[in-house]
């Protein structure tokens, strides 16, 4: 019976493959055989054994409940694996697992599951990017209200916040990139780290096993691979989750009844509320929030972990066996679900022009003072002057316009029809078409 909501709610069925039992158990077994041959390229095994090993090293062979049956008389689950391959190959058993300890095995197993999973999620993040960039394009300049503090600001496009957002999510994909040098990484270094039961091929062993693998070998490293190592990875890919938070969040206020500037596709046959008909909740934006927070949390572990104590103790095992495919696999689900968000995500153009207009030009006090103070009005008195005029405009319920024409103070430096094109939101959006041409042709170039 499944207890973990990523047995059966969360994450692709391709993301939960690599974290399954077979799959680690076949990632142990692969890093088995080419220590094998490791051994037999040095010649402290034979050749033929070698063979046999690569051979037998297979869940084909190693059956998972055969680990798992000696694993309960033994208390040990990597010693269990070695027991069984054993069995399987016979006489030439003699040359499996020579010269390493556990973690030689399941650090080096990990790198090779952290390669498939981050391959999985850097796909998902250049989707997501591409999906952000022809937003950007194709609503460049469409013109909103701005809002900062929760409250009304100046005008802006849903080109220029969808081309921050795909910015942010191409720094995620740089870094993880940067970041696979330093976690992609395995060891051959034994029980303390000296290599010692490798005699004097301990350094050629491990070049030749991470070689076969396709992974960077570490330069030095006690029992474990520093886990510092590990905190970096989970580092990276809650910092992931907090932008898909962030963006999730912006949608989901967007999408507020008061707002609804914004919406997630609907079904037909969706259910917003048991008990309410009506509702139409951002379920999906809310998902990604709520499950970047167990990201984020699982952050702290990695940090823990870093500090074991002398070579290594044993508090790391039990928790990363939560937190590693825990963390890729709710991750996974953020990244897709928020994929389908953006990707049907449905804009309602006179919702925005409508807020965009409900302040009454309010908006646009900012706009005018900067035009008073071009004209010859010092900018502090300017500020002063239209922060009263804007009160006396809130305060009656009238237009900043009208306000504005009826003041002295104004018409000594602005005609009236100057005044009408200063509080234009349309024509107070500055540079937001041109920057995110900008990222639209840097991105393009930076893809290539």
């Amino acid at each position: 019976m499944a207890i973990h909501p990523i047995d059966y709610r969360y994450g692709s069925k391709e993301m939960r493959q690599i974290f399954e039992e077979e799959a680690r158990l076949q990632r142990w077994l692969d890093v088995e055989s080419a220590l094998a041959r490791a051994n037999a390229a040095v010649g402290r095994i034979s050749n033929l054994d070698a063979e046999e090993i690569t051979d037998k090293a297979s869940i084909n062979y190693v059956k998972v409940d055969r680990v798992k049956e000696i694993e309960a008389d033994i208390k040990h689950d990597l010693m269990a694996m070695v027991e069984a391959l054993s069995e399987v190959c016979g006489k030439s058993g003699r040359g499996v697992h020579l010269g390493a300890t556990s973690y030689d095995i399941i650090d080096t197993s990990n790198a090779l599951q952290f390669k498939s999973a981050l391959k999985i999620i850097k796909k998902d993040l250049f989707d997501i990017e591409g999906i952000l960039l022809g937003l950007a394009k194709k609503h460049k300049s469409l013109v909103a209200i701005g809002r900062t503090h929760g409250q009304h600001a100046t005008p802006i496009t849903y080109g220029l916040k969808f081309a921050i957002w795909s910015r942010e999510i191409r720094r995620h994909i740089k870094r993880l990139i940067e970041s696979e040098r330093r976690v992609l990484v395995g060891k051959m270094s034994g029980a303390v780290g000296t290599q010692a039961a490798f005699g004097v091929y301990g350094i050629k062993i491990q070049d030749l096993v991470m070689r076969d693998l396709g992974l960077k070998a570490a330069m030095v490293s006690s029992q474990v691979v520093q886990r510092d190592r590990y905190a970096e990875l989970l580092m990276g890919l809650a910092l992931i989750s907090a932008s898909c938070d962030k963006i999730g969040k912006e949608i989901r206020n967007l999408m507020r009844t008061e707002i609804a500037e914004v919406s997630e596709v609907f079904g037909k046959e969706q259910v917003g509320s048991s008990t309410m008909p009506q509702k139409r909740n951002p379920i999906d934006s809310e998902k990604v929030c709520g499950l970047s927070r167990v990201v984020k949390s699982n952050v702290f572990i990695g940090l823990e972990n870093v500090s074991l104590e002398h070579e290594r103790d044993l508090t790391n095992s039990s928790s990363e066996r939560v937190v590693l495919p825990e963390t890729f696999i709710l991750l996974d689900e953020i990244l897709k679900t928020l994929k389908n968000v953006l990707n049907n995500l449905v804009i309602h153009p006179k919702k925005i022009k409508e807020n965009l207009e409900l302040s009454k030009g309010l908006n646009m006090a900012e706009a005018v003072m900067v035009a008073l103070s071009l004209s010859g009005m010092p900018r502090q008195e300017a500020h002063a002057l239209i922060r009263k005029l804007s009160a006396e405009a809130s305060l009656n319920k009238t237009n900043l316009l009208e306000i504005l024409r009826h003041s002295k103070e104004v018409s000594n430096f602005l005609d009236k029809e100057s005044l009408n094109e200063i509080v234009s939101p349309e024509d107070y959006i500055g540079t937001a078409v041109k920057q995110v041409e900008k990222v639209l042709m840097f991105a393009k170039n930076d893809r290539k």
